[in-house]
This record gives structure tokens, C-alpha cells and sequence, in this order.
């Protein structure tokens, strides 16, 4: 089977499928009690993400339980930071915890760039690429600058990035050098991930809506299009969504602004304002409720049957609007599947 035979792929340039081609954000992960399982193997996350036998396995379980047109390597968006020196670790019940950047000085004492310090994602594409079912697409991924510095920024996540959005309009020239400094890595490591196997990239800029609208344009905007337009030079062909999460109104044109093949929907946009004001020349990408998929029931019929109906005019990739949650019954999901393939479970 050619690349031009998947679902997944044929959604980027043919015309509005019958059923949308479909992956999950967070797919592969605690939800799954064969992912828990593999998961005690590693004593930290970080070590589970380092480890190519684990994350392999990783990205291959839910294809086999659900079939899901695409996988998403397992990896973190912290990786990237990792790589520069500036460590991660993944505290139990907190999440990411780093070094946080409070001065311009700290930030030009940020390490270089490492490449080779991500080999092992690069071997888990290689593997998982041949050993995914010939019809399932494979994605690579990475954070948007903006995101990613929050968190180096606060050291942590924080729930309205406060630490770096003071700290840009405090030290603009050193925030942008550290924006650019990830800027620069991003295009090498997506690259990277192309060249490795993955067919199509994800940029996941999760902290997008919290910035005002001219910050949104300098800090969010401007970076994925200088990602994209720097994988672009080096693979013109690649196929790349960007999830700006909670931008809202800012998405009207985001797409052609920043270059991306597809753009991802979010939980909270209003889906009938959306299919309205967006591009139907854009792929969109979204948008179940994560909690209604741990209803399930009726409740889930009924949102997936809305989100189709809202994009039925759109080229559309099946999707949540952020990450599936641990508690989510397989069941539920096996639901999911069947509706959106239009057997009507």
C-alpha cells in the first residue's frame, strides 16, 4: 500500500471523505491497561520516554486494540528542552518539574541544542514505521516554542503561564532569544522525525489561549511559521497540523498565516461559529469533549453526531479537542470508533 492509499493521508488532498480518517490525542497511555502495565517497567516517565522498546509498544497498543487510522509516537513535548540541557523530570501527581529561567542571564546559559541526545525517538519512528499495519500513517510531533517556554520559564506548568508571560514583557529581547533558540531545534528535530519515519508532524502549542492577541501573534504565530516554513525548506511535501489550543477567533486564517496543512480544534470552540468563519479549504481537526467520552452512553452519540454534522462540508480528522484522560472506559472508545466509521454503535 502507498502512502497515497491511507485514510489518513488522503484527507490532505482529496476530496471530503465519506467517514473521517481518526487518531486520539494521548492515545497511547494510562487509559489502557496494557499501557499501565508496560509503564511499571520504567522506574520514571522520562525514562519510560528514553526507553525505544517501551515507547514502540507504547504507540503500537492502541492501534491494535482500536485500528485507528494514524499513531502518534510516544514521546513528550519536554524532550526538546532535555535536549538542551536544561533536564526534565516528571514528579508522581505534579507533572513536569525543571530549572526555571528568571533572569536573561539564565537563558543564555541554556545548553545547545542536542540531537543526538533524541536518538531514541528516532529509532522507536524507525521501528514503529515498519511495524505499523501498511494502512495506519505514523506522526512525529513536537511543542510550539511558546509552550515549551512556559515551562522552562516556570519550572513547571502553571494554569495561566503567569512566570512567562511577565517575564516577555519584562525581558522581550531574552524571551525572544530563547523563543528562536527553540525555534531552531524544532526544525531540526521535526526533520529529524520525517526523516525517520513520520508522515505527517504535529505542532502542539497547548498554552496558546492564554496569550492576548497581539502577544498571540508575536509568541505563537510568528514561531509555528518559522517552524513550518524551516521543515518546509528541507521537506517540502510534509504534511503538518498546528494546534494552537483555546485560540478561538485568532484561528480565522491561522492556517494559511502559518503554513500548516491542518489546523486542531479544541475542546471549547463553538463549532457552529467554527463552520462558519473557518476556511473550508482547511483540514480542521477535533473536537470531542474528553469527559464525554467517559460518559459514553447516548451523550457521546449525540456529540459525535453534532461534530460531523458541524464539519461535514470540511475535510475532517476525527479527534478530541485536547488529550484523552486516564479514567476513560475502553468501551466507550470502541463506541467512538464505530460511530465515527458510521456503524452507528
Amino acid at each position: 500500500m502507498t502512502n497515497t492509499t491511507k485514510k489518513f493521508l488522503k484527507v490532505f488532498e482529496a476530496p471530503i471523505p465519506e467517514a473521517p480518517p481518526m487518531w486520539l490525542m494521548r492515545q497511547a497511555g494510562r487509559y489502557l491497561p496494557e499501557y499501565r502495565e508496560i509503564r511499571a517497567k520504567a522506574p520514571s516517565f522520562m525514562d519510560f520516554c528514553w526507553n525505544p522498546d517501551l515507547t514502540v509498544e507504547a504507540t503500537l497498543q492502541p492501534i491494535r486494540r482500536f485500528g485507528f487510522d494514524a499513531a502518534i509516537i510516544f514521546s513528550d513535548i519536554l524532550v526538546v528542552p532535555d535536549a538542551m540541557g536544561h533536564t526534565v523530570r516528571f514528579d508522581v501527581g505534579e507533572g513536569p518539574r525543571m530549572a526555571a529561567i528568571t533572569t536573561p542571564e539564565e537563558v543564555d546559559a541554556v545548553g545547545e541544542f542536542n540531537l543526538s541526545h533524541l536518538e531514541p525517538v528516532f529509532e522507536a519512528l524507525r521501528r514503529v514505521r515498519k511495524e505499523l499495519p501498511a494502512e495506519t500513517a505514523l506522526i512525529g510531533f513536537c511543542g510550539a516554542p511558546w509552550t515549551i517556554a512556559s515551562y522552562m520559564i516556570a519550572g513547571k506548568g502553571t494554569p495561566d503561564q503567569a512566570p512567562a508571560r511577565r517575564f516577555a514583557y519584562r525581558y522581550p529581547a531574552a524571551f525572544q532569544k530563547l523563543i528562536d533558540r527553540i525555534v531552531d531545534a524544532s526544525i531540526v528535530y521535526l526533520n529529524e522525525q520525517i526523516k525517520n519515519g513520520a508522515e505527517v508532524v504535529q505542532i502542539f502549542d497547548s498554552w496558546a489561549g492564554v496569550l492576548p492577541a497581539r502577544e498571540f501573534v508575536a509568541w505563537c504565530e510568528k514561531p509555528v511559521a518559522r517552524i513550518i516554513e524551516g521543515v518546509r525548506a528541507v521537506n517540502p511535501q510534509a504534511k503538518i497540523i498546528a494546534f494552537p489550543r483555546a485560540a478561538h477567533s485568532s484561528l480565522v486564517g491561522f492556517g494559511d498565516r502559518v503554513g500548516a496543512d491542518a489546523v486542531g480544534l479544541d475542546t471549547s470552540l463553538n463549532n457552529a461559529w467554527a463552520s462558519e468563519a473557518l476556511s473550508k479549504n482547511q483540514v480542521v481537526q477535533g473536537n470531542l469533549d474528553p469527559l464525554v467520552l467517559i460518559a459514553g452512553g447516548d451523550a457521546l452519540r449525540r456529540e459525535i453526531d453534532f461534530i460531523r454534522e458541524s464539519f461535514q462540508d470540511f475535510r475532517h480528522i476525527f479527534n478530541l479537542g485536547h488529550g484523552i484522560l486516564p479514567e476513560t472506559p475502553i468501551e466507550n472508545v470502541e463506541l467512538l470508533v464505530a460511530r465515527v466509521r458510521g456503524k452507528l454503535a
